[in-house]
Order: structure tokens, then C-alpha cells, then sequence
């Protein structure tokens, strides 16, 4: 006879089945728990699950099972009862928690794609159906493919080739290793080793990212590799010191015999913290994967991370995938250091090459594309860094080249002694330029071709970039009016010097110092030129990418354009705590900016001796005067609104580095000391608050008494700009 245990499991074993099919909707399930105020980590811990799970189960991607499910519907059933469902004719109730949930614990729904994402074009159907789909294998039980919805994402799902998003997260746990993408789809990885890993990558998981230019290439698909993944695929956890310095694997380790024996390639580069393994292409396929192996600093935390206080390391790998996949999403699939990625989209957006059909033959060849970077021309003895091969025998090792031999285009690093009128202000206010080296971009003409070379007093013509020799020591800004009022020259940088000081004599200056010169009322007189004759405004596209990317990211963490000062202050001042993910997006798009415009002109790093050619230089886009260019664009449009706040508001800087200025001000924040109109809007010229890329944000405050005390104690003036820093993880130079 059985007893009441037993009877009561029988029972309990009855509602089990008999909650297979009473469960809500999965949008009411999400509806539900909203409602409430709880967030997915709770469900999960009140049921003994994965948050990632409670995540699948309101998107529809799995079902919750015995005994999980009887407890979540009874769940429901409660929430139900206490948040009935609005009528169709009422708006539904606005979550009880409307701030979103935090890193830690972010949702499992998509990757939400930006509205402004363009969608690539579609691949042709030929090339679509070639592709083998996922065994019904490859997916962890119960795993549903990702459902696209208001909240999904990357215009790459477009493509049923990548309908898995750009990359994957690796990792293993209990023995299962498991493939974590976007949108919270996991996928179970049957590969036992990294050759047969890279393998199922090409053949089933349907991950990579669709070309964004026409004549552009698909991105190749990235699988990030955590800590417990190269331990299942017997990589070491870390290089040992020799490797380091080599930045890759010794060529003998068993993983690399391992990708020979199968067939597969490494690049040159071989197997480091970006490994390329490929085989070779079938047809215009390519067959090709890139591992990120995360605990070798392939994401490093002054980039992607926060470097005091790094997250990447212990990060879920599905909030990792997340991260990523939104940052391939809005910018591109990463392909190294953000500085290469910021490089690389400049490719993507504009390729150098494309299809050409051969009347004659009717073979396709290649051409290539008049709008782009797409060959290799002579360098120019004045704009090329020191260890270059052109210098060699120039000069003496140690020769610190004049401006007269070097174009020194930089941004501002200059400081100046307070007045005794500007110490009786209490504070020093700095403010920051968004994105300002990206905002100097935006609309530049700059060089695709070779320079000519044009000797014998040649007219300045700022139509044409390059490089000019002039002699500007006879400037005189103490004359310049603006707006009717003459500035104090004094207490303003020179726009024609990084140091702020006066030039001295002839010197190399881009076209764009050149025109601002002429544009405040000055003759300019070329003793020699080397130029550029066919121009393009190669950077838009790739500014207003990152523009976007950077807009959609802050106005996730509450930061919009239609915001007043003191509202933009504080939404600034608490983003981070509103979603730590969209932090580190956000400090990835600065760095992708910047990183970008200093590679154009990438120094070596010692992988060579002085003055022997290093790999950098093999680059069509190693373009140093491009980088100048952008340089002096940004070092005099700042110019220009320091004169403008000079003008309104008889406001003076006293410190600048790259792009934050240090003001006296009467109060603790920008609004004390930026100059406003009588209607309360900012003053046409100036400086302006706001999210936009080249308008300011408040960088950080100090007093006057200590900025004193640290000229007293270092016996001079330093520049003090990038020591005010209420956010010490702020960057330099956005």
C-alpha cells in the first residue's frame, strides 16, 4: 500500500504535467515580473536557475521544465492575481523599477540595434545557400534560434549566414563547452580541440557580420576564449615571459603542431592574443576566424575595460557577449586594439578596391576605388616620425628635428601663471570636447593620392591638403578682433604652436593651420608645399558611425540632446550606475576614436632597428598627413571658441591639454563660468554643454589654492588640465 509520500509525489508529479501548458505568454511572463519591481536574478534565485534562463523564458527562446516549471507557474499565477493585465483600451502600468537592470545582471533579451544602423546589403543567394546550417547538435537542448523583435539586433541578423550575430563567447563548465552570442542564444559546442573548434565555426555556427560598403568584405566571425575554455583546449592561461615579448605562442606548443596537422594556417602574427586561423578560400569564400583569448589582455582594460577597476575578467560570458556584440553591432566587429578596429572601419566604409567587369573578356578584375585609400605613394621627408628609413643619414641618432623640418602638428599642451584678478575665484572649472578628434574629422578634405611638390613661393591655396613651409613669427594676435572687441592675446595659445607659444621662424604646417590663419586676417606667404591633388572627404562615413554609435550608447544611459545644462549634468554624473554596460561601450567608442587617428600615423614599436622599415608602413591607410590634418583641425577650431568666450564673456583658459580646458570660475560647475545670453541659451560661438561629439561635458573641478600649492611645490607651471579629473578612470584626449 502506498504511503502519503509516496501519494503526495504522484500528485506533485500530476501538477508538474498539468503546468506544462498553463504558462503565460512570454511577453505577459516579462510583463509580470515588471510589474512587480523584480528583476531576473531574483526569479532565478528564488527557483534555483540561471538568470540567462528566467531570460530565455520570457523571450520564448526555451520553456521552463519539471520541477522549475510548476514553481515559475505558480509564480505567475500570484503576480497575475495581484497585476491583472490592463484592458485593451488602457495603457499598460509602467514597470515598478523603471531604471534598467544592471550590468551584473542584464537582461538576456536581444542586443538592441541602433535605430540609425544602416542594414548592409544582402549577400547574393548563391553565395547563402552554400553555407552548411547548424546541426541540430550545435544548439544546447531546448535551445531556441534568436527571435527578432523591436529589441534585436545587429543589422547583420539580416543575413541568414550570420543570423547568430558577429562573435561568440566561449566557455566550459562542468565539461560542457558552450557558445554564448547575442540576443542570450547559447549554442553547445561539440569541438574538442581549437582545429576542430575553428572548424564548427565555419561550417555551423553562422556567425560573422555582413559587409558595411558594398565592395566591402564580410567580417570574419570572432570566438572569445575565456579562462575555462583554454584550459579545456590545453592553452596556457597565460604567456610566459618570452612569449609575451614574441606575443605569441612558441612555434613547438602542441596547440600550434595541433592547427598545422589539420591543414589550418596562422598568419604571421602566429598565435598571440589575436590569433587568425584559416583555410584556404572555396571559390570567393572565405574560411577564416579570429580568436580573442581573454585572459592574454586581448581586450585591454585601458580600452575596453575600466583600468582601475578592470570587469572583463570575471565577467558572465553572456554579458560578455552583450558587450561585444553591441559594440559590433553600432561600430564593427572588433579586430584587435580599438585603435585597430577605429583603423579598420575606415577600410570597411571605404573600401579600396572593387569588382570590375572587362568588356573585352568579360573576367571580372580588380580596380580600384577613387574615394578611398588603395595604394601605397612616396612619403614626405618632413611628415614621417624619426625612425623612419627616408631619415636615414639625415641626421644624427639623437637630433631633435626644428619645426622647420618637422611638421609638428599636435594637439594643445599648454598652462600659464593665474592672474591676480583670476585668483580671487575660488574654483577651477575644466571642461572636456566630446569626441573631439572625431568631431575634427567630420567634414575634413584631406589627400588620397601622392604629394606634389611645389617649390618657389608658391600661393596657399586651402583647397589643396598638405604640408606647407611658411613663416608665421610675424603674427600678431594682439591686433584680431572678434566681434568688435580685441582679445587679450596674452592670456590665449598661440593656434599655431601644440605649446601655445609664438613661432619663431619658418615652419611645416598643414593646410588646415594655414587657413585659419588667413582666416583671422592674416598674410600667408608659402616658401614650399607639398600637396595633394585629389581630395575626398574620406572620414565622414566613418565619423558619423561613431557619432552614432557614441549618441545611441549615452542616450541608453539617459544622456539625450534635449536636455538643459543642469539636467545634462546630472544624467552625466549618474550614467554609469545606470547601465555599467553602456559605460564600457562608451569608453570603447572614445578609444576607437582616437586610437584610430593616431595609427594613421603609427610609430614603430621596436620590432625593428632605427630606421629599418616596420610593418605599419606597408599600410595605404600609414597616411601621417591625414593625421595632421585632423590634429590642426582640432587644435584650431578650439582656438576659435577660445577667442569667441573670450570676446562674450572676457573668459580666459589657463591650462589646456588636448581637448580640456581649465577655467577660473566663481562656482563649482560649468554652468557658473560658460557664457550665457539674457534668454538663458549659450552664447553663439562658445564653448556649449551637451552629448553632441564637439560639444563639452564638466571634466572636474579643483581650487585655486590648490592649484597654487602644486606650482609652488613643483618650483614652475605645469599643465594642470588633465590632473582636474572628478572621474578618475576619465580618458585623455576623446
Amino acid at each position: 500500500m502506498s504511503t502519503e509520500n509516496e501519494l503526495f509525489s504522484a500528485v506533485d508529479a500530476l501538477l508538474e504535467q498539468v503546468a506544462q501548458d498553463d504558462l503565460p505568454a512570454p511577453a505577459e511572463r516579462k510583463r509580470l515580473r515588471e510589474a512587480a519591481g523584480l528583476s531576473q536574478a531574483q526569479i532565478a534565485k528564488a527557483l534555483g536557475a540561471r538568470r540567462e534562463a528566467v531570460g530565455n523564458w520570457e523571450t520564448g527562446k526555451t520553456e521552463p521544465r519539471p520541477p522549475k516549471r510548476a514553481a515559475y507557474a505558480r509564480l505567475l499565477e500570484g503576480l497575475a492575481a495581484r497585476f491583472p493585465a490592463p484592458a485593451a483600451d488602457e495603457p499598460a502600468a509602467a514597470p515598478a523599477s523603471a531604471a534598467p537592470e544592471s550590468f551584473t545582471a542584464p537582461t538576456s533579451e536581444p542586443v538592441a540595434a541602433p535605430a540609425h544602423a544602416a542594414v548592409p546589403p544582402a549577400r547574393p543567394k548563391a553565395a547563402a545557400s552554400s553555407t552548411t546550417r547548424p546541426a541540430a547538435s550545435s544548439r544546447r537542448p531546448g535551445a531556441k534560434k534568436a527571435v527578432a523583435n523591436k529589441t534585436t539586433a545587429p543589422a547583420a541578423a539580416a543575413d541568414p549566414c550570420f543570423e547568430n550575430g558577429p562573435l561568440a563567447v566561449i566557455d566550459c563548465e562542468d565539461g560542457q563547452v558552450s557558445a554564448y552570442c547575442v540576443g542570450g542564444l547559447v549554442l553547445e559546442v561539440p569541438a574538442k580541440s581549437i582545429a576542430a573548434l575553428v572548424d564548427w565555426t565555419v561550417a555551423e555556427a553562422r556567425l560573422g557580420q555582413a559587409r558595411l560598403h558594398r565592395n566591402g568584405r564580410d567580417a570574419d566571425p570572432i570566438l572569445v576564449l575565456t579562462a575555462s575554455a583554454l584550459e579545456r583546449y590545453g592553452l596556457p592561461a597565460a604567456l610566459s615571459q618570452e612569449e609575451q615579448r614574441a606575443g605569441r605562442l612558441a612555434v613547438g606548443h602542441k596547440v600550434v603542431k595541433q592547427i598545422e596537422r589539420a591543414g589550418l594556417q596562422l598568419t604571421q602574427r602566429g598565435f598571440g592574443p589575436w590569433a587568425r586561423v584559416y583555410r584556404d578560400p572555396e571559390g570567393s569564400k572565405r574560411r577564416c576566424v579570429q580568436l580573442c583569448i581573454l585572459p592574454w589582455n586581448a581586450l585591454d582594460a585601458r580600452e575596453w575595460d575600466r583600468k582601475d577597476d578592470p570587469q572583463l575578467p570575471t565577467m558572465h560570458p553572456a554579458d560578455l557577449a552583450r558587450y561585444l556584440g553591441l559594440y559590433a553591432a553600432r561600430v564593427t566587429t572588433p579586430r584587435g586594439s580599438t585603435a585597430t578596429t577605429g583603423l579598420e572601419l575606415m577600410t570597411a566604409l571605404r573600401p579600396p578596391t572593387r569588382a570590375e567587369k572587362d568588356p573585352a573578356t568579360g573576367e571580372f578584375t580588380r580596380a580600384f576605388n577613387d574615394d578611398a585609400l588603395a595604394q601605397l605613394y612616396p612619403v614626405v621627408e618632413c611628415e614621417v616620425p624619426d625612425e623612419h628609413p627616408l631619415l636615414k643619414g639625415k641626421f644624427a641618432r639623437h637630433h631633435l628635428r626644428t619645426p622647420a623640418e618637422m611638421l609638428m602638428e599636435e594637439p594643445y599642451d599648454w598652462c600659464r601663471p593665474l592672474t591676480d584678478e583670476e585668483c580671487a575665484n575660488p574654483y577651477l572649472v575644466v571642461i572636456d570636447i566630446n569626441m573631439s578628434f572625431a568631431a575634427a574629422a567630420n567634414g575634413l578634405t584631406v589627400g588620397l593620392n601622392g604629394p606634389t611638390h611645389l617649390t618657389g613661393n608658391p600661393a596657399f591655396d586651402p583647397a589643396l591638403p598638405g604640408s606647407w613651409l611658411v613663416d608665421l613669427s610675424h603674427i600678431d594676435l594682439s591686433r584680431v578682433q572678434i566681434d568688435g572687441r580685441t582679445i587679450d592675446a596674452a592670456r590665449l595659445p598661440s593656434p599655431f604652436t601644440p605649446k601655445g607659444d609664438s613661432p619663431e621662424g619658418p615652419a611645416w604646417y598643414a593646410t588646415p593651420t594655414l587657413a585659419y590663419a588667413v582666416e583671422l586676417g592674416f598674410d600667408v606667404a608659402p616658401i614650399e608645399a607639398y600637396v595633394r591633388t585629389r581630395t575626398s572627404r574620406y572620414l565622414d562615413s566613418w565619423y558619423k558611425r561613431l557619432r552614432d554609435a557614441y549618441m545611441a550608447t549615452m542616450a541608453d544611459m539617459g544622456v539625450t540632446t534635449d536636455l538643459t545644462g543642469s539636467e545634462f549634468l546630472e544624467a552625466m554624473a549618474r550614467r554609469k550606475q545606470v547601465d555599467p554596460t553602456m559605460a564600457l561601450l562608451e569608453t570603447a567608442i572614445k578609444a576607437t576614436a582616437k586610437g584610430a587617428i593616431g595609427k594613421l600615423r603609427q610609430r614603430s614599436r621596436g620590432q625593428v632597428p632605427y630606421y629599418e622599415p616596420y610593418p605599419a608602413l606597408n599600410r595605404e591607410t600609414w597616411r601621417p598627413d591625414i593625421r595632421a590634418a585632423v590634429l590642426a583641425t582640432q587644435r584650431t577650431g578650439l582656438h576659435r571658441k577660445l577667442m569667441k568666450t573670450a570676446a562674450a564673456a572676457d573668459l580666459y583658459p589657463v591650462a589646456i591639454g588636448t581637448d580640456a580646458i581649465a577655467y577660473p570660475s566663481p562656482g563649482p560647475t560649468p554652468l557658473d563660468v560658460l557664457p550665457y545670453t539674457p534668454e538663458g541659451k549659450p552664447m553663439p560661438g562658445t564653448f556649449r554643454l551637451g552629448v553632441s561629439p564637439g560639444m563639452v561635458k564638466w571634466q572636474g573641478t579643483q581650487t585655486v589654492l590648490w592649484a597654487e600649492a602644486q606650482f609652488e611645490e613643483r618650483g614652475e607651471v605645469f599643465n594642470i588640465a588633465n590632473l582636474i579629473k572628478t572621474d578618475p578612470a576619465a580618458g585623455e584626449g576623446e
